[in-house]
């Protein structure tokens, strides 16, 4: 398999997003280290294998980020699971991830598969109003942060600010506070300025949105990362 700890930039593809074949292959060869497929609302298995059938023409790792049982697919290399932290719902934290292990318990490759305790940090987002969250303070997600790795021993932390561009200064913080836990950092990076500034403290930053928006800028935030 491949060697995750050398990560540093995820591209982000959203099943429910129009995305041209053209654009696809730009996005495996840019050097990205990997391909996220995962999204918040309309996310089918039709959309989800669609966009695999793209990627795999490629050699670029390819992950799913389970967002519904309905979507969960064969042929992807990852699948990463969201545990949300700051959500006020338990279901969010732990019981669609138990109904989905009761499930396909019995088939699911462990070594494929990895948590991610998320911390949504952008309540005008979508995924916000989703998962029934509530706003941290700054002290309250280093808190998070320290339960990802002290408490739960989670391979990933990651800080989703979902389409607004967050605060540098507490990515830095928080990357300070963890050692073993890798800081997954999401949202609103559009330029490769924003990509150098805070690949300097998270260990992988996620480029999303700004592949539809923007997606030759987009595509420049690789190199910032290396």
């Amino acid at each position: 398999m491949y060697n995750i700890d050398e990560w540093k930039h995820i591209f982000k593809l959203d099943p429910a997003k129009e995305i041209s074949e053209e654009m696809i292959d730009k996005i495996c060869e840019s050097g990205t280290d990997a391909i996220m497929v995962g999204g918040t609302d309309d996310v089918t298995l039709d959309g989800v294998l669609q966009l695999l059938s793209g990627i795999r023409r490629h050699t670029v790792p390819v992950i799913l980020e389970i967002s519904n049982i309905e979507s969960v697919t064969p042929g992807y290399d990852y699948y990463f699971v969201p545990l949300v932290l700051n959500s006020q719902d338990k279901k969010w934290m732990m019981d669609i991830q138990h109904q989905a292990v009761l499930e396909y318990g019995d088939i699911v490759n462990w070594d494929e598969m990895f948590a991610e305790g998320y911390c949504i940090m952008n309540d005008k987002s979508k995924v916000y109003q989703h998962a029934n969250c509530n706003l941290p303070s700054n002290e309250e997600t280093i808190a998070y942060a320290r339960m990802a790795e002290h408490l739960f021993r989670l391979p990933f932390f990651y800080l989703e600010y979902s389409g607004t561009y967050g605060d540098p200064t507490l990515v830095k913080t928080i990357s300070q506070e963890l050692n073993h836990t890798k800081l997954i950092y999401g949202g609103g990076i559009a330029t490769k300025e924003q990509a150098a500034e805070i690949s300097a403290y998270a260990d992988i930053i996620v480029v999303g949105n700004a592949l539809y928006d923007n997606p030759k800028e987009a595509l420049k935030t690789v190199k910032a990362t290396k």
